[in-house]
């Protein structure tokens, strides 16, 4: 971000910001197809060089420090949670740009001088006596 100005990067936070404000529906998660083994000993996935259970698609997220599980049952539910974690990263890498763009501005932006009150010069002058040590 050599040479732009402080106009140029507050007009790119509110680009960024309207995006954020134009995302759809999101959620964080992963989705992938998991295949295995039933509980039943008599299932023909327990067969030698016979196949597991599916794949079935899932949903895996954190939820309070946990991580949940959600069974996507049908290709509509499929493509509704492929499109939420979509938007999810979508709204990721605009908040990494959002937060670059506001470390940009905070450097770049002059220091107001404030006027300090009598207690605050007070608070900042040092004392010029010795402590005695104890």
């Amino acid at each position: 971000m050599l040479n732009v100005s402080l106009q140029d990067l507050e007009l790119q936070r509110s680009a960024i910001a309207r995006q954020l404000a134009e995302l759809g529906d999101f959620r964080a998660g992963s989705i992938t197809a998991i295949s295995g083994r039933c509980g039943k000993p008599n299932c023909r996935c327990h067969r030698p060089q016979q196949p597991g259970h599916g794949p079935f698609d899932r949903l895996t997220y954190k939820l309070d420090g946990k991580t949940v599980s959600e069974a996507l049952s049908d290709p509509a539910t499929l493509s509704k949670a492929e499109r939420e974690v979509a938007e999810f990263r979508k709204y990721q890498q605009l908040s990494r740009r959002f937060v670059e763009i506001n470390t940009h501005i905070c450097r770049l932006r002059p220091i107001a001088s404030v006027a300090l009150s009598a207690k605050e010069k007070k608070a900042l002058q040092r004392s010029s006596r010795k402590s005695r040590a104890k």
